[in-house]
């Protein structure tokens, strides 16, 4: 075998190992969205099987009110997801077409725009969420606006940098050439070509979406109970923590395992 020749019978293996984390995503979000749908009210409960281990007929246990708490973290992935989708569209929407902006006008204009970013980003994240959302209140949205905010400074650098690449590239200087207003150059080859390597740290921003809008549902700054979010799940069950362990493992092992999983395709994007 020749040196940098794949044998044939590592290409299977490794065809397997890409095929079969998609199946199981698959598997797992049809047993999800048929769980949702089948499965019991997660807002109901019986105080005759309060703080029931896991069992056949409750798979995660029932909480301190009987509530079943796997229809519980499945309900709360709608909401916990459904906002930190918001909080990236918020963060991208604004971001990409500022980092653009800066990269094309340059001067003034893109030094107070990095300026605005350098600012943004010498913040923690989460600090700076925490800080919008003392002016915003409690609330599930306002979470997500406040986190949505927190990370556009990513994204306005990374978009900014490709555009100063794209700056002296002969389809750019051609389209001005040919009579190409600022703005539809702005449309048609900037925002475009800036965009795809954004694509990827879109999903590796949702995965810290999700931690941080779960870390502040924590802290009680979101939507209040019985709402069904994974942050504040944990929160409800960390005084049960020494009797009934199930409370805040299963939402715990919820983010885990959705972080890790947005970031091993965020990763898998990249890589191509």
């Amino acid at each position: 075998m020749m040196p940098g020749q794949k044998s044939s019978v590592t290409a299977p293996y490794l065809q397997t190992r890409q095929v079969l984390p998609l199946a199981a995503g698959v598997v797992a979000l049809a047993l999800l969205l048929g769980y949702a749908v089948l499965g019991p009210n997660p807002d109901y409960g019986k105080v005759s099987e309060r703080l029931l281990s896991p069992t056949l007929h409750h798979l995660f246990g029932t909480d301190q009110f009987g509530r079943d708490i796997l229809a519980r973290v499945v309900a709360g992935a709608k909401v916990t997801l459904s906002s930190a989708l918001f909080a990236v569209t918020l963060s991208f929407g604004i971001g990409l077409p500022l980092g653009v902006f800066a990269g094309m006008c340059g001067g003034k204009i893109d030094a107070a725009l990095m300026l605005l970013a350098d600012i943004l980003a010498s913040i923690p994240e989460l600090l700076l969420a925490l800080s919008i959302l003392a002016l915003l209140g409690s609330g599930l949205y306002n979470v997500a606006i406040a986190v949505g905010i927190s990370q556009i400074a990513l994204f306005l650098r990374l978009t900014r940098n490709e555009v100063l690449l794209l700056k002296n590239k002969p389809f750019i200087t051609t389209a001005y050439d040919i009579g190409g207003t600022f703005w539809r150059v702005f449309w048609r080859h900037y925002l475009p070509n800036g965009m795809p390597p954004s694509v990827s740290l879109v999903i590796l921003k949702f995965s810290s979406a999700i931690l941080a809008i779960s870390t502040i549902c924590f802290l009680g700054y979101g939507p209040p109970p019985p709402t069904a979010e994974w942050g504040l799940m944990i929160a409800e069950g960390r005084n049960y923590i020494a009797t009934a362990w199930w409370l805040t493992a299963f939402p715990g092992l919820a983010i885990v395992c959705t972080v890790v999983a947005f970031h091993a395709l965020s990763t898998r994007i990249s890589d191509k």
